[in-house]
């Protein structure tokens, strides 16, 4: 008995890898926007302001991290 298994491999183009990448490299500077835009508004809270939200000034990295590298 005959047995005969045919795959067909997708064919990708320049073209969508190329917008694969732009994608990716959009993506990193959004999220690195979002880093650089929630530091810079907690830095300018007072300490009393940040108190408020549960925060200290040691912290504000790492809630600017979470709040642009995580989903």
């Amino acid at each position: 008995m005959a047995y005969v298994n045919s795959t067909r491999s997708a064919q990708v183009s320049f073209y969508d890898r190329f917008a694969a990448v732009v994608k990716v490299v959009s993506d990193l500077v959004e999220r690195r926007r979002v880093y650089n835009r929630t530091l810079f508004e907690l830095n300018n809270l007072s300490d009393r302001d940040l108190s408020d939200l549960g925060l200290s000034r040691a912290t504000i990295a790492e809630v600017a991290r979470e709040a642009a590298y995580t989903a």
